[in-house]
């Protein structure tokens, strides 16, 4: 009898196991996305993200994809910045995120956010190099970052050119001219985002401008000359989110020879809080490091996005309740 009692009493705990892990992989595969793009479903819902990728540059192959297909994180940074501007690479990379998921969540892919090598520093600078914008949107990417965005004219030439024609919120606020985007990258994006053609043209648009947009557009007021315009360049209707770039803002205040400790530079501390200022004036969302000592700092202080490591972001879900599975 004792041994029978020994039996039944871990049958129940075995089951409950058992049980716990059926709920959470139903969960897994019965989650269904509300967008496309993940980053921007979590955003929505004001839940903080976190993403992977370095200045090093993302691996621009098929098989680093299917690898990164099932990546902790919420969106991938792929730098091609300070990184080759290689936009095969970059194709075969998001051909493979999508041959190698569905992510945990059931998005067809992790979300990809691309530094593009274009400086915002006027408005005819953008103009000349949108072609980068029209190659890169055209791998299916979610979104786009405009490195050194110092000038208003040069963000708005930033949003136009990555938006079609048809679309029409936010035209004529604030300078804002109609789209430029053209049509000819339609079917390879539309291919990776796993939508038709005319689907990718109406869902292909800013988010939150186009409540039923699917990109990010983000802005790197990363020097002296775009603090000067933080708050004129985030009213420019299209733009999502911002981050004030420690490493070139150091640079460009004269703020040398401190290394990890320039963040505790006086005028930089005044650059960030100006710039956090103004995204929340704004309604923008605030881009910023996120490690495990400091990551429920970072939200409490309004921190909605950062570079973060796998234990960071664990952390900041348990603490903001995260519903998504991960």
């Amino acid at each position: 009898m004792k041994i029978i009692n020994k039996r039944m009493a871990v049958i129940p705990v075995a089951s409950l196991c058992l049980a716990l892990g059926v709920a959470t992989s139903i969960a897994q595969t019965t989650y269904k996305p509300k967008h496309i793009n993940r980053a921007l479903e979590l955003l929505a819902e004001g839940q903080p993200i976190y993403y992977t990728g370095s200045h090093s540059g993302t691996v621009g192959t098929f098989e680093q994809g299917k690898k990164d297909a099932q990546t902790y994180a919420d969106y991938i940074s792929y730098d091609m910045e300070h990184a080759p501007f290689d936009v095969k690479g970059l194709q075969e990379y998001m051909r493979g995120l999508a041959a190698g998921g569905p992510t945990k969540s059931g998005h067809r892919t992790p979300a990809v956010i691309v530094n593009v090598p274009v400086n915002g520093l006027d408005a005819e600078t953008v103009r000349a190099n949108a072609w980068m914008f029209n190659q890169v949107l055209a791998t299916g990417v979610h979104g786009v970052l405009l490195t050194h965005a110092d000038d208003p004219g040069a963000v708005r030439e930033f949003v136009r050119s990555v938006r079609f024609p048809i679309h029409h919120e936010g035209v004529g606020t604030n300078g804002l001219e109609e789209g430029r985007r053209g049509v000819h990258g339609v079917p390879t994006a539309a291919e990776i985002w796993g939508v038709s053609q005319d689907e990718y043209e109406q869902k292909a648009d800013a988010w939150p401008l186009n409540p039923n947009g699917e990109l990010l557009l983000g802005l790197k007021l990363e020097d002296k000359y775009a603090l000067a315009n933080a708050d004129a360049n985030l009213k420019i209707p299209g733009i999502a989110f911002a981050e004030w770039g420690p490493g070139d803002m150091a640079m460009s205040l004269g703020v040398v020879g401190e290394g990890r400790n320039a963040v505790n530079d006086p005028r930089m501390k005044d650059a960030r809080s100006t710039i956090l200022a103004a995204c929340k004036a704004n309604h923008k969302f605030f881009l910023n490091t996120m490690t495990p000592t400091d990551v429920i700092d970072m939200i409490k202080e309004g921190v909605m996005i950062g570079p973060a490591s796998p234990e960071a972001a664990e952390i900041g879900r348990k603490y903001t309740h995260r519903q998504m599975p991960w």
